[in-house]
C-alpha cells in the first residue's frame, strides 16, 4: 500500500504545482513519478533500500529524497506545504474533467469558487457562461465533467487497482485458515471499471478467516463483520467484501457472484425451464443439491459450455453455449510482441535497448518502437534527422539480438486535413506506422471521421492508434462514424488498435466486436512509456476477450516471420 499512497501524494503535488502555475516540466516529473511508482511490482521501501529505485528513469535525486522522507515518516513535507497554499476544496476540483488548472484559477479569482458545491451552484445559476472565453458550451462541458467525476469516484479503472487486488488475494491465501480463495464480480469479468471487490473463500474456520481479513493492514475501516461475511474499506478507498462458504457450494457461489446480473437471470430462466433451481448455494432438483462444488458443473448441468468470465454479459454468449458453439477467444499468453511503445527518443522513460530486453524477458519475439512524430513538441516528437538516427541505433541493436527483432515504427500525428506528420518518402522507410489523432478533438463527426479515413487511405499507414481518443472517466470519445471507419479499415487492410493502457482501453470491448463484424483485424499495444508498463498488455487482452476476439483476429499473436509478412499486406494491396 505504500506504493499507492506515495503515488497519490506525488500526483497531488503535480496537480497543485500545475494550479499554482509552476514549471510544466516540474509538474510532469511528479506526474510521471506517480505513474511509475503506481506500476511497480515490488514494495517501494525494498527498492529504495536496495538502490534499485535510483536506477529507474524518471526518479531523480530530488524525488529520491522525498521518497526517503515518506518511507521514514509516512508523509512528504513539501506535499503538506503546498496543500496549505490552496483551499482544500480546490484540490478535489483539480481532478474534475474539463477543469484544467488555468480554468480553475480563473474560477477561483473571478467567482471565488473553492469547493465542488460552489461550482455546481455557479453552473446552475449559469454564471460561468458570462466569463471571458467561456460561453454556454464550456459551461455544459464542466457540468458533464462534474457528473463524470462523481461517477468515477464510485468506480475505479481496472488497471489502477489490479496489482493491489492481486496482492490482497495473495495475503488472504496465506491465512492459516483459508483453503480456496478467488475474486469474483466485475474484476473477474475484467470490466474496464470496478465498483468494489467480491472475494469468495472456503476455510477450516470461517470466523477465524473473517477476523484475519478484517485485521489486514490494507484495511482502513471495517464496515461490517459477521460469522461468514465482512465488508471493509481498503486504504485505497476501494470497498472489499468477503464471503466464506462451504466447499460444496464454492463453484456455484463463484458463478453467482461473478455475474453479470443479466447473465445470471438468463441462467436462472434456463434452470427453471429444466425443473431446476440455481442460486449461490448450488443447483437443486427437488431440494436436492446436484451441482455446486465446481463452476464447470454448474454450466454442464444446464447443458451449457463453460463460459469465460469476460463473456458473461448476456449478449449472446448463453445461446452459443447452448449450441456448444462459443468462439475460442484469445488467451492471455498468445501475444508475441508489443507494437506500441515509446523510448527516450520522445517521451518514454527508458532506452530502446532496455525496452527490448524487457520484451525478451516477457518471451516476446519482436517489438515495434513507435516514438512520436515531429509536430508533437510536448512529447519531444522526432524530426526526420533524429528519426534516422534512431533507425541506426535499431539496426545496431538488431545485430546484437538472436531470435528477436526490433521494428522501426512511429506514432505519426494525423493532421487536421487528414495528412500525416511525415512525408511519404519517410513513411515508406518505416516498418510500421501508427496514425493517431492528438489534436482537434472537438471537431465535428464528419471532419474527424474523414481525417481518419484519409489517413487509412495512405498505403504506408499500418494501424490507427487509440481510435476513439477516449480516456476513461476523463475524456469522452471523439464524435466519429465508427461503422464508416471500420468499413474503410477493412477495405484498406488497416489494422485498428486496442490500446492496452488501462485509462484508454481503446477500442473498447463493444466497438471491437462491431469492428470484427466488418472484417477488421487488430493489434494490441501497451503504449508503454517504460518497461514496467509492458505488463498492461493484460488489460488489452481482457478487452479483446470481452469483445469475443480470437487469436486470429489479432496480428501480434503471430510469430516473427508471420507478423513481418502481415504488416506488409496493406502495402501490397496498394501496389507498394
Amino acid at each position: 500500500m505504500k506504493n499507492k499512497q506515495l503515488s497519490i501524494i506525488f500526483n497531488e503535488i503535480g496537480d497543485m504545482l500545475d494550479f499554482l502555475g509552476d514549471n510544466p516540466f516540474r509538474v510532469r516529473s511528479y506526474k510521471r513519478a506517480a505513474q511509475i511508482i503506481n506500476g511497480l511490482n515490488d514494495d517501494i521501501e525494498t527498492l529504495f533500500n536496495s538502490g534499485a529505485l535510483s536506477k529507474i528513469k524518471g526518479i531523480g535525486e530530488g524525488l529520491l529524497t522525498k521518497i526517503e522522507e515518506f518511507i521514514k515518516t509516512g508523509e512528504v513535507h513539501y506535499h503538506k506545504e503546498l496543500r496549505e497554499k490552496i483551499p482544500s476544496g480546490l484540490l478535489e476540483l483539480l481532478n474534475v474533467p474539463y477543469l484544467g488548472p488555468a480554468t480553475l484559477r480563473t474560477l477561483y479569482k473571478t467567482l471565488h469558487i473553492t469547493s465542488m458545491d460552489e461550482l455546481i451552484k455557479a453552473c446552475e445559476d449559469k454564471l460561468l457562461r458570462n466569463l471571458s472565453n467561456f460561453g454556454a458550451k464550456r459551461e455544459e462541458n464542466i457540468i458533464k465533467g462534474l457528473l463524470r467525476y462523481k461517477e468515477s469516484h464510485t468506480r475505479f479503472t481496472l488497471g489502477s487497482i489490479y496489482e493491489d487486488v492481486l496482492a490482497l488475494l495473495k495475503k488472504i491465501r496465506g491465512f492459516d485458515s483459508t483453503l480456496k480463495v478467488e475474486i469474483a464480480g466485475s474484476f473477474r469479468r475484467m470490466k474496464e471499471t470496478i465498483g468494489d471487490i467480491d472475494i469468495l473463500a472456503t476455510s477450516k474456520n470461517h470466523k477465524e478467516a473473517i477476523n484475519s481479513f478484517c485485521r489486514l493492514d490494507d484495511v482502513k475501516d471495517v464496515i461490517a463483520e459477521g460469522e461468514t461475511k465482512a465488508s471493509v474499506m481498503l486504504v485505497s478507498d476501494l470497498q472489499a467484501d468477503i464471503r466464506v462458504v462451504n466447499e460444496a457450494s464454492f463453484g456455484a457461489c463463484l458463478q453467482y457472484f461473478t455475474g453479470s446480473k443479466e447473465h445470471n437471470v438468463k441462467l436462472r430462466s434456463i434452470a427453471k425451464s429444466q425443473g431446476l433451481k440455481i442460486n449461490e448455494y448450488g443447483v437443486f432438483k427437488d431440494d436436492i443439491m446436484i451441482a455446486g462444488k465446481d463452476e464447470y458443473d454448474v454450466y454442464k448441468i444446464l447443458n451449457l459450455q463453460w463460459i469465460p468470465p469476460e463473456m458473461r454479459e448476456d449478449t449472446g454468449e448463453i445461446e452459443l453455449a447452448q449450441k456448444n458453439a462459443l468462439p475460442e477467444i484469445i488467451d492471455y499468453n498468445d501475444i508475441k510482441g508489443d507494437v506500441h511503445l515509446h523510448s527516450t527518443y520522445s517521451d518514454g522513460g527508458e532506452s530502446i535497448e532496455n525496452m527490448a530486453l524487457a520484451c525478451i524477458a516477457l518471451g516476446y519475439q519482436y517489438m515495434v518502437v513507435t516514438d512520436h512524430s515531429q509536430s508533437l513538441k510536448i512529447a519531444k516528437g522526432l524530426d526526420v534527422e533524429r528519426l534516422k538516427k534512431q533507425w541506426e541505433e535499431i539496426d545496431n541493436l538488431n545485430k546484437k539480438f538472436n531470435n528477436f527483432r526490433i521494428f522501426k515504427g512511429s506514432e505519426v500525428d494525423i493532421k487536421k486535413d487528414g495528412t500525416l506528420d511525415y512525408p511519404d518518402e519517410i513513411l515508406e522507410q518505416l516498418d510500421f506506422v501508427i496514425a493517431s489523432i492528438h489534436s482537434g478533438f472537438k471537431e465535428d463527426e464528419k471532419t474527424l471521421t474523414n481525417r481518419i479515413i484519409k489517413a487509412m487511405e495512405n498505403p504506408f499507414v499500418t494501424l490507427i492508434g487509440h481510435p476513439t481518443g477516449r480516456i476513461i472517466n476523463i475524456r469522452d470519445p471523439y464524435d466519429l462514424n465508427l461503422k464508416e471507419i471500420f468499413k474503410v479499415a477493412s477495405e484498406t487492410k488497416t489494422y485498428c488498435e486496442i490500446n492496452s493502457y488501462y485509462e484508454r482501453l481503446d477500442l473498447n470491448d463493444v466497438n471491437s466486436r462491431i469492428a470484427k463484424e466488418y472484417g477488421v483485424k487488430f493489434c494490441l499495444g501497451t503504449d508503454a512509456h517504460n518497461s514496467l508498463q509492458l505488463k498492461y498488455i493484460r488489460f488489452g487482452i481482457a478487452q479483446a476477450r470481452r469483445g469475443w476476439l480470437s487469436k486470429n483476429d489479432v496480428i501480434n499473436t503471430l510469430t516473427l516471420s508471420e507478423f513481418e509478412s502481415a504488416i506488409r499486406a496493406k502495402r501490397r494491396t496498394f501496389g507498394c
